[in-house]
């Protein structure tokens, strides 16, 4: 997650991985990790300053990096995320706060946030998150793409939803969101059950895509309402249904050997299926199976 934030604010991740030996902790790689035991201790390399290009990367993006870190462990341990200087969607009340100094604040009004926050009364608490804006839109067939700051309450509530109705939708086992996500907002959402989706990455063409899913680029470009061959990466195709594929949302705990196992395929045909050069996955992305 840290590194997918990270790539955000255009730094190139180059991998990560876990330095340590479970059976004896003392011989762990990194002196600052062995000697912070009993925690979930983390090393973030942001660059190398005997390195020039590195050193001046920082020097301007240091900032955002450090914000993208935080984005991310607030995102993991599901607690809103809220920019430097209380700048975002969401607020979290402190010690002395009101709804008349946070409406001046966030350059609003009192009534505005008692409406988006569905509050009957000025009483707040140290602690209460309050949504400042209300520019939460839906994605087109009733999807929702989640922003910093939210939470699957503050979403549940903007539909309509049970926080409990928006988990079921989207096979949720936990609370923990991430930005980026892709959540099912809607109870009927308006996609062709029958048919699997597939999301571009670099260097992917029709011809290709068409070639792996034993199909047509015309089918495609059809099913697509494409009018060019033109892609872009992170597009989502819809692939025609005659071919036999199902679509898996992962939840919580979920490895990509459990997956194969459980629909009796294996880890190289579900990684090639679905162009993954990792085997980290995350809840809420779609694979296709075969």
């Amino acid at each position: 997650m840290i590194g997918t934030e990270l790539e955000k604010e255009g730094q190139t991740i180059r991998k990560y991985y876990q330095r340590r030996l479970p059976s004896d902790p003392s011989k762990d790689y990194y002196y600052m990790i062995r000697n912070t035991p009993n925690t979930q201790a983390m090393l973030i390399e942001y660059g190398f300053l005997d390195n020039t290009a590195d050193a001046n990367k920082l020097k301007n993006n240091w900032e955002e990096y450090a914000e993208a870190v935080v984005r991310a462990v607030a995102s993991y341990i599901g607690v809103p995320y809220v920019g430097v200087g209380g700048a975002g969607e969401y607020y979290t009340v402190e010690k002395g706060d009101s709804l008349w100094s946070i409406a001046r604040k966030f350059n609003t009004t009192v009534d505005k946030l008692k409406e988006l926050n569905n509050l009957s009364s000025n009483l707040l608490s140290v602690g209460q998150t309050l949504k400042i804006s209300d520019d939460i839109e839906p994605m087109m067939d009733g999807y929702y793409i989640v922003k910093k700051g939210d939470t699957l309450y503050s979403i549940a509530r903007t539909y309509g939803l049970s926080v409990a109705k928006l988990k079921e939708l989207n096979n949720l086992t936990s609370n923990n969101l991430s930005v980026g996500q892709s959540l099912i907002v809607m109870d009927t959402p308006t996609t062709q059950s029958d048919d699997n989706y597939y999301t571009v990455v670099s260097g992917d063409t029709l011809y290709g895509i068409a070639n792996k899913f034993n199909t047509t680029v015309d089918k495609i470009k059809q099913a697509n309402n494409l009018t060019s061959n033109n892609l872009a990466i992170g597009e989502k195709l819809i692939i025609p249904s005659d071919n036999n594929y199902q679509v898996y949302t992962v939840v919580s705990g979920d490895t990509l050997y459990g997956i194969a196992r459980k629909f009796n395929t294996t880890v190289s045909e579900i990684e090639s299926l679905n162009n993954l050069n990792t085997s980290t996955l995350s809840i809420g992305q779609k694979l296709l199976i075969p």
